[in-house]
């Protein structure tokens, strides 16, 4: 239990009461869990949007379930996508790229970079059809904390003097993707049936360039690129998810 609440204490802005979870090894042995807290933080918003859907206008429901993912981690993944583009764009050497994306500071390509991930995901909930947005918001934290695990898979650890993800870059991090992929094809075919399955393995399929990305850059991945990886998943599960239910439809 103590590795699955430093896994929400981690990844949420969730209040955890008690102390259980702060212990030096339950961090990294908390990637196991990393796949549940999405699932849990795709329930709870799914269950949200299914009960106050009927009442308000798509676009307003569009922004609201964007405002809710992002809220669940407090923007902190989102921090992520603003450092790297704001080192990976800067056209500089690699030691240069990883000094700015430790920078607290936001450039013009890190607003960009928000402002173009927001509004492409915004845009696929939008373009879902009504009865299919519950599922879809299951599915996104769930992919996203997967996308995690699968750059901790491919990738070594960047920053060679350390750095706040260095305790997650074990030897068992890349066994902890097998359950998680398991876990999220599952719940897929279960909320969504094919659609939802091709759509969240479409998704892990679709990171394979950003981690390729990442190792061409900076030489493996940081906790900016992790966080970046969270955000690119949920957004691709969307993207996905409503291109193929809009062919569908035609």
């Amino acid at each position: 239990m103590s590795p699955f609440l430093a896994a929400l204490r981690f990844l949420t802005i969730l209040p955890i009461p008690g102390q259980r979870g702060h212990a030096p090894g339950d961090l990294a042995r908390s990637l196991w869990w990393f796949p549940l807290v999405g699932l849990l933080l795709g329930g709870l918003t799914a269950a949200i949007f299914w009960a106050v859907g009927p009442y308000l206008p798509r676009p307003i429901l569009a922004v609201l379930a964007v405002t809710v993912l992002l809220a669940w981690s407090g923007g902190l993944h989102l921090d992520g996508v603003a450092d790297c583009a704001d080192g990976f764009f800067s056209s500089r050497p690699r030691e240069r790229m990883l000094e700015i994306m430790r920078d607290s500071r936001i450039g013009a390509m890190g607003v960009i970079g928000l402002v173009l991930l927001l509004a492409l995901k915004g845009a696929a909930l939008l373009a879902l059809p009504g009865d299919q947005l519950w599922r879809v918001l299951v599915l996104m934290p769930l992919a996203g904390r997967v996308g995690i695990l699968l750059m901790m898979a491919l990738l070594p650890y960047a920053r060679p003097e350390g750095g706040l993800a260095t305790v997650f870059f074990n030897r068992s991090r890349r066994w902890a993707l097998l359950p998680g992929v398991v876990l999220l094809a599952l719940v897929a075919w279960f909320a969504a049936g094919g659609v939802g399955l091709a759509s969240a393995l479409l998704a892990l399929v679709l990171l394979l360039p950003f981690a390729l990305f990442c190792y061409a850059k900076i030489g493996g991945a940081t906790g900016d690129t992790l966080g970046a990886a969270c955000e690119i998943g949920e957004t691709l599960v969307a993207v996905c998810y409503a291109i193929i239910t809009s062919n569908s439809i035609q």
